[in-house]
């Protein structure tokens, strides 16, 4: 998706973080399968979420949705119909097709919200934290940068 595809949004800052997560989400999905092709190893850790590279790839995916449904709860927008992301046993052959389901989905619940709407009222996240809807809209951007860069220095360290 480019910035000519997208529709125009009240608030520019919403359309901006949109494309921004599509671009990121795409380049999280092309290094995970670079990192799956190279076997790399995950560390040990107690995070469920770490327990392999495919429930990695949900965890990703699964945030992804609800990023965005807990926007459109906060706003009182209509559910944005996200499908739950596929099961780890699951997500790798269907990596493709939720990939862009995520990105349509995303694209249209906040054009017509105004840019009062995003800031200064702070929510609580599901996981404790206080933020207001821009600044959710700049978490799930960085999520898959985050697990990217993690990715990408797996790579570097299990070079052989």
């Amino acid at each position: 998706m480019n910035s000519k595809e997208l529709a125009e949004y009240k608030y520019n800052g919403a359309r901006s973080m949109v494309l921004l997560h599509a671009k990121y989400l795409s380049l999280f999905l092309q290094t995970w399968r670079d990192a799956k092709n190279k076997n790399i190893v995950l560390p040990k850790t107690e995070d469920p979420d770490y327990e392999s590279m495919e429930t990695l790839l949900h965890h990703v995916f699964r945030a992804a949705r609800g990023y965005m449904t807990w926007i459109c709860e906060k706003l009182n927008l209509p559910d944005p119909g996200i499908k739950v992301a596929p099961e780890a046993t699951s997500v790798e052959e269907e990596a493709d097709e939720y990939l862009q389901h995520l990105l349509e989905k995303w694209q249209l619940p906040l054009t017509e919200v105004e840019e009062e709407k995003f800031h200064p009222q702070t929510y609580t996240s599901r996981w404790g934290a206080e933020y207001c809807i821009d600044a959710m809209l700049e978490h799930a951007v960085m999520h898959p940068i985050r697990h990217e860069f993690q990715l990408k220095n797996l790579m570097v360290s299990q070079r052989t």
